[in-house]
């Protein structure tokens, strides 16, 4: 599919007078005055950023203040996938995020911190000085529990500060972190945790979501039961209610107030968390980044593409189950105020995360795409009812965002406000393609590839393509790409999930399309494409269409030719809006389907069903839906624990046997 070069409508335009404040254009002067290298915009430093990888990553360490214990020999060695940087440097996540001096932030005891707001109205702060206090008084705490260099600790946990509390203190002891939110199934934390054998737990008593308190320490027991390997459970008292054999988070910080704030130094690619793939088709990979890789990563993602620092306050609406709240909590790297939500999006409203803006003065917002459809369909006009005066970005990922929500920004939220949407992963904690501060926002499209990520576009021969769509492909490595999968000793694993496609290139599995002005535009999971006649055509293209009518509250497009059955049909699931109905609906969906995409992309069938099926982390289920209806059996095409609604399969199974 080949698209125009006309370039869209610009949405948002850098304010030339804060160009000179901001630290990417800082950057590019200390490159001159430093390094002899002139890139005068963007796009020169991107070029720079990809073609001298060693020599940009370098720089982005010296200038943003990288704190070395041991100073590196060679920055790169190898290539993908078996690419090491900074062989021989040492170094430590924790002490970048606690100390003062990097990204020049002072981080004094007095600066807050932390903001923290649940949903029940409990609120909380912290300022360095009394995180730095707590995060002391946790290691020692830790370290008294057996915990050192490389033993892993695991949270069952919210998006608290003692969440935050208890990484650090991990990560300064050089232990490996892995969190799950309290809200997935005992399976589904079994299946992640019991892989990376952890020696300690901490995990809350209960939480709430939605208007309703959940009582954790059943799902708490069942853990310890079935993690052999643990020899400790620290319990938050987050909710009311004790639990024999473990240990008090209180107390444990009580009995340790006073102890020194240390931090062990790690080699580059010492593991400092696990993350997990969906696990909807078998077991949750476990995902290994590194200290070193993370610090650089997330610094330069932060102060250079997001612009922020001390004076910012920085939100992202997540849970602990998924990478953007690491990306979150990683805003203290850079002196940032970082704002912690627990809590559903919609309670008692779609306006309490608006509500939260205006409450800590947000400069950064960042959310969902469907959050944005969502507030989109329900009418919500935030900018009318809140004071958003302190809001200069706001940042959607998760799902490509469509036109519509754009423009709902632009008219809602404010006509000031940047709009960042980012497309990266879990698989390397990053953003691949985004936004920058000195760059501008063109409806529907995603402003920049981001620095030092070679981000192209290749056809089915591996031929670079643009302005054509085709698969996202990374061709140089980076530092955040995982340091190994648990439990895959000779690299295979990793090497099927990326690399088996273009050898010694990161095939990513998104679709997307570069424009000739460097911006970008994702379509959807690659291995969920539309292919009708011939003509390929992303999800993310038929979602926009359908999902723009009022009578449509969700949906799931599936083609059943993509697996082999030649008289597959396109299917179209609808979840309607109360009081819709699909004999109404039906005809002018197909009308505007034709007219918007093509004549081959009007489904065979529009089926009505409950509700779509998403992971843990809201994603829609394409391709185990796919699997089921071209009959594989559903046990083996999707693990219903690692489902948010393992209960909205059943139409599909249905439809599958009939």
């Amino acid at each position: 599919m080949t698209h125009t070069a006309d370039a869209p409508e610009v949405l948002w335009r850098p304010e030339p007078s804060r160009l000179s404040d901001t630290k990417i254009a800082a950057f590019r002067q200390w490159l001159r005055t430093e390094r002899g290298v002139e890139v005068d915009d963007y796009d020169a430093l991107w070029e720079f950023s990809v073609r001298r990888g060693p020599e940009f990553w370098t720089a982005v360490g010296d200038f943003l203040g990288l704190r070395w214990h041991d100073r590196p020999g060679e920055v790169l060695t190898g290539e993908m996938p078996d690419a090491r940087w900074f062989e021989g440097g040492t170094l430590n996540y924790a002490e970048h995020s606690l100390m003062p001096g990097v990204a020049g932030a002072a981080k004094a005891d007095d600066e807050i911190a932390v903001l923290f707001h649940r949903e029940d109205g409990l609120s909380s702060q912290l300022t360095f000085g009394a995180l730095r206090s707590a995060v002391a008084s946790a290691r020692e705490g830790l370290r008294k529990l057996g915990v050192s260099k490389g033993d892993r600790v695991v949270a069952l946990a919210p998006n608290c500060p003692q969440t935050l509390i208890a990484f650090l203190a991990t990560a300064s002891l050089g232990a490996i972190w892995s969190s799950c939110s309290p809200d997935f199934g005992v399976h589904a934390i079994t299946d992640r945790f019991v892989q990376i054998e952890p020696k300690v737990l901490i995990a809350v008593n209960g939480y709430v979501y939605n208007g309703r308190w959940f009582d954790s320490r059943s799902t708490v027991d069942s853990l310890r039961e079935q993690i052999s390997t643990l020899e400790a459970t620290v319990l938050i008292d987050y909710a009311g209610g004790r639990l024999d054999g473990t240990l008090d988070w209180d107390t444990l910080l009580a009995d340790n107030d006073g102890a020194e704030l240390a931090f062990e130094p790690v080699e580059f690619g010492h593991p400092l968390w696990v993350l997990y793939s969906s696990g909807t088709t078998g077991l949750p990979k476990g995902i290994v980044h590194g200290h070193g890789g993370i610090t650089l990563e997330h610094l330069k993602a932060l102060a250079l593409q997001n612009d922020l620092g001390p004076g910012d306050r920085f939100f992202w609406f997540t849970t602990t189950g998924w990478m953007m709240w690491n990306f979150l909590v990683s805003g203290l790297l850079t002196g940032t105020t970082i704002v912690l939500y627990d809590g559903s999006p919609g309670s008692p409203d779609l306006t309490v995360l608006w509500h939260l803006a205006e409450q800590h003065r947000v400069t950064y917002f960042g959310t969902s795409a469907p959050y944005i459809q969502s507030c989109l369909k329900a009418g919500i006009k935030p900018a009318e009812r809140y004071d958003l005066t302190a809001l200069r970005v706001l940042g959607s990922t998760g799902a490509p965002l469509s036109v519509e929500g754009f423009r709902w920004i632009v008219d809602e939220v404010g006509k000031r406000v940047q709009i960042c949407s980012v497309s990266g992963g879990t698989d390397l904690c990053a953003g691949l393609v985004g936004s920058a501060p000195d760059v501008p926002v063109w409806l529907g499209e995603l402003s920049v590839r981001a620095l030092g990520v070679a981000v192209a576009a290749f056809d089915e021969a591996g031929k670079q393509v643009v302005e054509t769509v085709g698969e996202l492909v990374i061709t140089q490595p980076m530092p955040s790409m995982p340091v190994f999968f648990w439990n895959d000793p000779d690299g295979s694993r990793l090497r099927e999930a990326y690399f088996e496609m273009y050898p010694g290139i990161w095939r990513h599995g998104d679709w997307i399309r570069i424009t000739g002005r460097g911006s970008a535009v994702i379509y959807g999971r690659s291995d969920s494409t539309l292919n009708r006649g011939g003509v390929r055509m992303g999800t993310a293209e038929f979602y926009r269409v359908v999902e723009a009518f009022d009578q449509v509250a969700d949906s799931l497009v599936i083609d059943t030719s993509e697996v082999g059955n030649e008289d597959g049909q396109l299917l179209c699931f609808l979840v309607l809006a109360e009081g819709a109905s699909l004999d109404e609906v039906e005809p002018a969906l197909r009308k505007e389907l034709r007219r918007a995409l093509s004549p081959r992309h009007v489904p065979d069938r529009f089926v009505q069903v409950g509700a779509v099926p998403r992971t843990l982390n809201g994603k829609k289920c394409e391709v185990p839906v796919k699997k089921i209806l071209s009959g594989v059996s559903p046990d083996r095409a999707v693990s219903r624990d690692a489902l948010l609604n393992p209960e909205a399969l059943v139409p599909f199974v249905e439809l599958a046997r009939s």
